[in-house]
């Protein structure tokens, strides 16, 4: 019962089983009333026959003459206000009165077997005559009429059946194969081909899995070059802590100043990466606390320039903010998505970096290369840019415009890379 097979199946054979069910008494209804309706016709019409024959002895010479056609149709002889004959039982006042005002009478009258037909006609010279016709006649008919019908309806039933399985089986089938599909994509593989489907909803879940296949091995695609790119990041600074560390082991050093800065240098390096890829992790966390409330930006950005004012000098890099504006946000995410920009900029080589504050927003402006047009759309994609610029100019570990981008969509703002007119990038964050 809980494959679409079987549910459809069952369903069409329940339906099939209470349309032939409903089927089967209207028919039979029909059938009887149509048997019954037949008969009276046969009845009055042979009534009406005998009606036009000469005065008779007895109703057993009417019931010779007639050569009646209907087994079982009984008759009776009506003169000077007297039935007789088999029918007479069936004669009442009611009857007598109308043959005698010379009506024609089509009734039905209840005798010892059950309901009769009742046909009478006035005749000629005063005799009337009386024909009755026990229904019980008309129910044998039913009855072998019945059994056809019965008989129709359970070959039209096996049919249904047996249409249901095939039909059931048919739409599930490409169903089931793309399941396997979707199976396949989960243990792994891509490139998996799609089975061809008849029908809107099912072409529509396959065409759906077709696009998660592509997505899944674009995506698988980019997380395997930054991994390669990280891998080769890590390399060097671990190199050049190995070679140090064997070099102090082997006693050939002499400067051990020069190579604890060094030392120092490198294990920076890695512990940058780590806390970039730390932030990453907690980014997907569905517990990362985001605590909203009014901020002055303009004060925020204020405090960005007083923190990386040491760091600007040191590259002989002007720092400025200006403007103003507040928003609602959480001031600590906010900071350290400016962070990340600023020293982003301060990487890039060029003379000035400014925060420009405008109403809910804050642009990251420098005077640096800026960014190929080709650049702007992956921008915030993992190690994009790390791995387009990594051998040209300085570039961090290529993951921090990924978090600022994954910060600013946590505080519910945007993010968006351009270059400005005079030349440099220009990166601006919206919230509130």
């Amino acid at each position: 019962m809980r494959s679409l097979r079987a549910r459809v199946t069952i369903v069409t054979v329940l339906v099939s089983v209470i349309a032939v069910v409903v089927t089967g008494l209207i028919s039979l209804q029909l059938a009887r009333s149509t048997l019954n309706d037949d008969t009276r016709d046969q009845l009055a019409a042979q009534a009406d026959i005998l009606a036009t024959l000469p005065r008779l002895a007895s109703a057993a010479e009417l019931a010779d003459k007639a050569s009646l056609a209907l087994g079982g149709t009984e008759v009776a002889l009506v003169r000077d206000g007297t039935a007789t004959g088999d029918a007479a039982v069936y004669v009442d006042a009611v009857i007598l009165a109308k043959l005698a005002a010379g009506e024609q009478v089509s009734a039905t009258r209840r005798g010892g077997s059950g309901l009769v037909m009742v046909e009478a006609r006035p005749g000629k010279n005063g005799d009337s005559m009386v024909l009755a016709l026990p229904l019980t006649s008309v129910d044998r008919a039913v009855g072998k009429a019945s059994t056809r019908i019965l008989i129709a309806l359970g070959v039209g039933l096996v049919v249904a059946i047996a249409g249901a399985t095939l039909l059931a089986r048919r739409l599930s089938k490409p169903l089931v194969d793309t399941a396997a599909a979707a199976r396949r994509l989960a243990s792994g593989q891509r490139g998996v081909s799609m089975p061809a489907a008849t029908t809107t909803e099912i072409a529509d879940v396959a065409a759906a899995l077709a696009a998660l296949d592509s997505a899944l091995a674009a995506s698988e695609g980019r997380q395997r070059e930054f991994l390669l790119s990280i891998s080769h990041e890590l390399r060097t600074p671990l190199t050049a802590v190995r070679g140090y560390a064997e070099a102090l082991a082997d006693g050939l050093v002499d400067d051990t100043a020069q190579v604890g800065r060094t030392l120092v240098t490198e294990t920076e390096r890695l512990d940058s990466f780590v806390r970039d890829l730390l932030e990453l992790a907690r980014l997907e966390a569905d517990d990362f606390s985001i605590n909203h409330a009014p901020v002055d930006l303009a004060g925020l950005a204020s405090d960005v320039v007083a923190a990386w004012s040491g760091r600007a000098a040191t590259l002989g890099v002007t720092l400025t903010a200006s403007g103003g504006g507040a928003a609602d946000t959480d001031a600590r995410r906010l900071r350290q998505v400016l962070d990340g920009l600023v020293e982003n900029a301060l990487r890039a080589g060029g003379n000035t970096v400014t925060l420009l504050v405008s109403a809910h927003e804050i642009s990251v402006l420098d005077d640096g290369p800026g960014l190929d047009a080709s650049d702007l759309a992956p921008a915030f994609e993992r190690g994009a840019l790390h791995a387009r610029y990594r051998d040209i100019r300085p570039v961090g570990t290529g993951l921090g415009l990924s978090i600022a981008a994954r910060l600013v969509q946590r505080l519910g703002g945007t993010i968006a890379a351009g270059n400005r007119p005079e030349g440099g990038a220009a990166f601006t964050v919206t919230v509130g």
